[in-house]
């Protein structure tokens, strides 16, 4: 009787690891890997719909809502804050009126006076080109950032002492900035139209406003493409003072 190791076997099969099969089973994998990459994903969702682009939008309207009720907390809470360092200071008048001076340069009191207001808007839908002007492009019929900063930066030169965008008063280190169509500012979005409302002499910020080669550039556009232009004459209008945070958090105060 002989040992197994000594029995004779049938052919052995080997496996022929030709290149096609080589091929298969690579995509065979890749398959498997996106289907499961694919699923964690999902979870169980359409990959293809823009519920994520939704989300994010009502997340910034969230965001921009619950930044609008902090900066009227913020205030109120100031408020308090004022009235309570006026009570007990201790300071003189003198003081007093030098403080009070500092906030009305600094923007955050109330300010009142004649002034005037700009409104800035988006084409019309379906805005045709005027005859002479070529076909508009989808940016030529939006409002920009430069637009924004222009009316601002014209007012300012015009002499303009306050200046207000939307419902929130400009300082010195407010951002007038755009994300797509809608304006961020000072944590908070709009959308167009958009109104800038500045108080000072009205025939000194409206020669500004004529005379910004920005804003001479801009009006080219109003006239082409029927993007929105309107100066408004105010006899007395109130700017609120600035509530958010004025602590510096890229500069520092030269000492």
């Amino acid at each position: 009787m002989s040992n197994s190791a000594d029995s004779p076997q049938g052919p052995v099969h080997r496996f022929d690891w030709r290149p096609v099969r080589l091929l298969s089973a690579a995509v065979f994998a890749l398959a498997g890997l996106i289907f499961v990459t694919s699923f964690n994903t999902a979870k169980g969702t359409n990959l293809r719909t823009d519920g994520s682009l939704l989300k994010l939008s009502d997340l910034i309207e969230q965001r921009s809502a619950k930044n609008g009720d902090l900066d009227e907390s913020t205030a109120s809470v100031r408020d308090d804050v004022d009235a309570l360092a006026r009570r007990d200071d201790g300071s003189t008048k003198a003081e007093d009126a030098k403080l009070g001076a500092l906030e009305q340069a600094a923007g955050t009191r109330k300010l009142s006076g004649p002034g005037l207001t700009v409104t800035l808007n988006d084409a019309p839908p379906n805005a045709q080109a005027a005859p002479g002007y070529p076909e508009p492009q989808a940016n030529d019929l939006v409002i920009h950032q430069q637009d924004l900063q222009a009316v601002v930066n014209a007012l300012w030169k015009g002499g303009a002492k306050g200046i207000q965008v939307m419902d929130q008063r400009l300082i010195s280190t407010s951002a007038v900035r755009c994300v797509g169509n809608t304006l961020i500012l000072q944590g908070r979005v709009y959308s167009p139209p958009y109104k800038i409302t500045a108080v000072g002499d009205q025939s000194a910020l409206e020669k500004a406003l004529t005379t910004s080669p920005a804003i001479q550039n801009y009006q080219l556009y109003v006239k082409a493409y029927g993007l929105g232009w309107k100066v408004d004459e105010r006899e007395a209008v109130t700017l609120p003072g600035y509530s958010g945070t004025v602590d510096l958090h890229y500069a520092k105060p030269v000492k």
